[in-house]
This record gives C-alpha cells, sequence and structure tokens, in this order.
C-alpha cells in the first residue's frame, strides 16, 4: 500500500510503501478515495499533538477521508462492505489511521457518517475538519441574527464555511480574504470583504465600524495579531481562535469573551454539514485535486491557499 508517512516528528513526509492494514476487532478497512488536507496535519507531523495523543511511527498523515468500505473487523456491525463513507480519522495513536493513503483501518466508532447521494466523494472529504468546525463554531455562537463578525482567514476551507454558515444565521459577515476572492465571499451571503493584504484591516474594519464588531472568528492569525485584532470588539462580545492563542485572562479584564475553540467531530455533525451541502443552502469551497506523488512538495503549504486541497487515490482525475 502507497501511502505518505514522516518517520520522526519534524520529518519530510515522503511517499512509501506500508503493509496492508487489516481490519481488526471492531475496525472498518476503507478503500480510500480522497483524503483533505488541512492545516492540522502539519501540525501534527510537527509534535503539535503530541502532549495531547501518542504517535506512532512511520506515521500516515491526514485524518480527513471518503472512500469505501471494504472489509468488516470482528464485531463490526455499524456499516456494510460496499459502504460509501467520510470523516475524520483523528484517532489514538496518531498516525495508526492515517488518511494519506490508499487504505486506512480504524474503529467503527471514528466519526464516520454515510455519503450522501449526489455528493461527490472529493467534495465529501473536504467537510469533516473544515465544515464541521465551521458549523459547530458558528452554532456555538448562536444567535447571530443581526451581530456583525469579523471572520479572519475567510477564503480557507473553515473560513469558507464559516462564512456561509454564520451569513445563512443572519449574521452581518465581514470576510477578511485576499482581493481574489472578494465574489466569491459575495455569493457566501458576506456583507463586506477587507483585503487580506491591506496594510491595515484593523484600520479597515473600525473605520467602517467605530462602535466596534460583536464577534470576531480567527483561524489564521498568531498570539500578537489576534490580541490586535481582538480590540475590535465591543464589551460583551466574544473573540474566538482555532489556533490557541486566546489570552482569556487579558480579553475577559477587556469584557470580552474569549474561546480557544477544539473541534470535536461526531457523525451526527458530519451529517449535518453535508445536508447542507447537497441541500445547496452552502457551497463547497474551491477544490485543489492532487495525486499522492505531490503531497511532499505540496506539504510547507498547506493553509496558505484559498479553498481546500483533497488528495484523490483513484487512477483518473
Amino acid at each position: 500500500m502507497r501511502a505518505v508517512a514522516i518517520s520522526e516528528y519534524g520529518g519530510s513526509p515522503v511517499v512509501t510503501e506500508l503493509p496492508k492494514p487489516k481490519a481488526g476487532p471492531g475496525q472498518l478497512l476503507i478503500k480510500v478515495h480522497a483524503a483533505s488536507v488541512n492545516p492540522m496535519d502539519r501540525n501534527i507531523a510537527g509534535g503539535g499533538m503530541k502532549e495531547q495523543m501518542p504517535g506512532t511511527f512511520p506515521m500516515v498523515l491526514g485524518a480527513d477521508v471518503a472512500g469505501v468500505v471494504e472489509a468488516l473487523g470482528d464485531g463490526a456491525k455499524k456499516f456494510s462492505p460496499g459502504d460509501e463513507v467520510f470523516g475524520q480519522l483523528l484517532v489514538a495513536p496518531l498516525g495508526s489511521a492515517g488518511t494519506y493513503a490508499e487504505e486506512v483501518a480504524v474503529t467503527e466508532d471514528a466519526p464516520l457518517a454515510p455519503v450522501p447521494v449526489g455528493l461527490d466523494p472529493i467534495v465529501a472529504a473536504a467537510l469533516p475538519t473544515a465544515g464541521g468546525t465551521a458549523l459547530d463554531i458558528v452554532e456555538l455562537l448562536e444567535p447571530l441574527a443581526g451581530k456583525t463578525v469579523l471572520i479572519v482567514g475567510a477564503a480557507g476551507g473553515v473560513g469558507s464555511f464559516a462564512t456561509q454558515f454564520a451569513a445563512n444565521a443572519g449574521a452581518h459577515v465581514i470576510a477578511n480574504a485576499h482581493e481574489s476572492a472578494d465574489d466569491r465571499m459575495r455569493s457566501y451571503g458576506a456583507a463586506e470583504t477587507v483585503d487580506h493584504n491591506l496594510d491595515s484591516v484593523m484600520g479597515a474594519v473600525a473605520a467602517g465600524h467605530p462602535e466596534g464588531i460583536d464577534i470576531l472568528i480567527d483561524v489564521a492569525s498568531d498570539a500578537d495579531a489576534f490580541a490586535e485584532l481582538a480590540t475590535l470588539v465591543k464589551r460583551g462580545g466574544t473573540a474566538l481562535t482555532t489556533k490557541s492563542v486566546a489570552d482569556n485572562a487579558t480579553l475577559d479584564a477587556g469584557g470580552i469573551t474569549g474561546v480557544n475553540y477544539v473541534v470535536s467531530v461526531s457523525p451526527e455533525l458530519l451529517e449535518r454539514v453535508a445536508d447542507e451541502l447537497v441541500a445547496g443552502r452552502i457551497a463547497a469551497p474551491p477544490i485543489r485535486d492532487i495525486r499522492l506523488d505531490e503531497v511532499p512538495a505540496a506539504f510547507k503549504a498547506i493553509g496558505h491557499g484559498d479553498g481546500k486541497t483533497v488528495i484523490t487515490m483513484g487512477p483518473d482525475r
């Protein structure tokens, strides 16, 4: 089986041959059709989660997947061979169920859901972490009707979905993204856009909203940039980061609720994100399709482009 793995934390990912996995007791063997690439994957490869979860080497990278159930281990009964499934396989030990691979074996209790009829597996693979994170964040912050929400990193995977979910929930969304994504952000329901390359995003938002904004959703900034952007939030508002860089004590002193958000994906959350997409209430962001051989060269750029990158395993693309 071909897979992309690292031999140690901080090591460079390489395409390698590994033994084909087998479905153990309570497990599924999934033939991977597509695997989504997330900034989280690079963080894991660098050792960013080794304190929270043990790892195993060679560590096969990747968590998001869409594929077909090939076989069941003893006692597994939630799915059947031939079922199309998608989900997030972020399970211990890290690397044991990595999805940058042609096949993966994982417990049937992992966050997996059936791929709805009409949903392309490449799109399904793009949903779990990005779509699940976005929907969970927006629901955590509701009610949003009439509130002004600044989304930093709006053109990426999480940001694209969050912009749509927040706009659908009635928020006045300010999407901070590259100018080239302006039309896309407007199509998602953003009321305003702020060019990511402006010398002062702070100045632009403050000029348009001198009274302050209600909510900051930041999926891109480091600690210093997040702290500065959080000063745009009015007292009683919320500043949320997916990078775990919020200084909650400082924010609380200013009357702002700080949130260091960590996603917890469930089958139910996956189903709801997929249903929103199939129903046409949200759209998938632009997807760049690459092959396993292209992953090592593309790995360093994870999270720096618009939309999503998805690895496809089939013979054609």
